[in-house]
């Protein structure tokens, strides 16, 4: 097809995926990331950040909710939560659904991300910057992981990969911190890539995280764009009865929540693993 305007995914070696561009809305080096914004005829539009999909208006609600609902339904009291990274919005926007939160604080490096998103992503995350449990700090978010002296009852990590700035993200010191910072009880939950892909690098974040945490465990979600097979979601904390909340209870916590994606039940399921998964997991942990 003479012309046709596309832009590919090279996260992976050997493999990736092309996006046919109907229009390049915005495309600029912010001085932390390349970043480039098209509008696909599927996906809506697609946002890349280093040569990574990072997130799209079609699919967005997919990851955003199950990042957001599954820790914090979990929880008994989820006052004050913390996202470190997240700079689309979308999770915030997810987050505060929950009338439970007292205080939503965000940390994001670069703050020529968050203004981009507010401009280009309003579709889905207007209602957080009006919202006056939201704050955000524009910081490096592993140093404010070892610096700050506020605690939290649920902790996000919503990173790009292991490569780049996100690299700090994914360090056994970087789990320390979240460990000092967070609440008894509390829960923290990574992105920990797609393990059929990326299988040293969920391995890596597992061994970390189980080194820091009693309970160190993962959930999957499938995210179209998120090319490879399952994400999954590191489940950090040192209450393990977060994991055995019934579907009773997750439904009273996330009533008046509307969900596209999220059911009490497809939470209780979302940690059960495939083989291969559980199998990657069983032997981070155990080395």
């Amino acid at each position: 097809m003479s012309g046709r305007k596309t832009i590919s995914e090279t996260l992976h070696d050997g493999v990736g995926m092309v996006f046919d561009a109907e229009e390049v809305l915005y495309e600029e080096g912010t001085g932390h990331h390349q970043l480039t914004l098209i509008r696909n005829p599927v996906f809506g539009k697609v946002l890349v950040l280093d040569g990574a999909v990072q997130v799209t208006s079609r699919d967005e609600f997919i990851y955003h909710e199950m990042l957001a609902h599954v820790p914090l339904a979990a929880h008994e009291s989820p006052a004050d939560v913390l996202i470190i990274g997240g700079g689309d919005c979308g999770l915030a926007e997810e987050v505060l659904k929950h009338r439970r939160v007292g205080t939503l604080t965000q940390v994001e490096i670069d703050a020529s991300v968050l203004d981009f998103s507010r401009e280009h992503f309003a579709d889905f995350n207007a209602p957080v910057f009006e919202d006056p449990r939201f704050r955000v700090e524009i910081a490096d978010g592993a140093v404010y992981a070892a610096e700050t002296d506020r605690r939290f009852d649920v902790i996000l990590v919503d990173s790009t990969d292991p490569t780049g700035p996100g690299a700090v993200l994914f360090t056994t010191e970087f789990y320390r911190n979240l460990k000092r910072i967070l609440r008894p009880g509390g829960v923290v939950v990574s992105q920990n890539g797609v393990p059929f892909l990326q299988p040293d690098e969920f391995s890596k974040a597992m061994k970390g995280l189980s080194s820091v945490f009693e309970t160190a465990t993962c959930y999957l979600v499938s995210v179209p764009t998120y090319f490879g097979g399952h994400m999954t979601l590191g489940w950090s904390t040192d209450d393990p009865n977060t994991l055995s909340v019934s579907e009773e209870t997750l439904a009273e916590r996330m009533a008046g929540i509307e969900t596209r994606y999220y059911t009490p039940a497809h939470h209780r399921a979302a940690f059960a693993l495939p083989r291969f998964i559980e199998t990657l997991l069983e032997n981070a942990v155990k080395s």
